[in-house]
């Protein structure tokens, strides 16, 4: 008698036990953090239009709010944070990059040059979010080429195709000749 358990019921079952089991340990035996080392709740005023490295309890908030807005931003929202943002320090740089970042390809390359002159300057806390933001616009950088890339090599084997189709027909329309002509031929030698 061979029993068959049905893995698919005891794994939920498991998965449950353990996400329940994770809400009833205490925090104490994972040690304590005193209250000068305890984790501040992000401000709850950072609204500022424009990131700057100024307001440190904002600093991460604002500039993911404003990459959302750039990444949610049309032409015209772009091209004016544009003109707001020309000053040549290293936030509005940064700021340019982000805003550049979901812009046209044709932007991305100028992106991509801001964030690599500027991000070492950038506060310790925010280069993650900023080398996280330029490692994305490097892969869709390099994903439009590798797509260009695809779209030349399809043209090129089109026109090899086509090249390659004319040549058939011209042999085919060779070879039709020579079988009609060895057709009279027969014809001609035959009684």
């Amino acid at each position: 008698m061979q029993r068959h358990w049905r893995i698919g019921p005891l794994l939920v079952c498991l998965m449950a036990l353990l996400l329940a089991g994770c809400e009833l340990i205490a925090d104490e035996p994972f040690g304590r953090q005193n209250d000068t080392e305890s984790v501040q709740p992000v401000a709850t005023g950072c609204k500022a239009l424009l990131p700057n490295f100024d307001d440190a309890p904002c600093l991460l908030s604002d500039w993911i709010a404003f990459g959302l807005a750039s990444q949610r931003g049309d032409r015209e929202w772009r091209d004016d944070m544009l003109t707001r943002l020309e000053a040549e320090t290293t936030e509005r740089r940064l700021a340019r990059a982000v805003a550049l970042t979901w812009g046209s390809e044709s932007e991305w390359e100028r992106a991509s040059e801001l964030y690599k002159a500027d991000l070492h300057a950038a506060p310790v806390e925010l280069q993650p979010l900023l080398r996280y933001w330029l490692n994305e616009l490097e892969g869709r950088r390099a994903m439009s080429g590798r797509l260009a890339s695809s779209r030349e090599e399809i043209a090129a084997l089109e026109e090899e195709n086509a090249t390659l189709d004319e040549k058939l027909e011209a042999l085919t329309a060779i070879e039709h000749n020579i079988n009609l002509r060895q057709q009279i031929d027969d014809r001609e030698t035959t009684p």
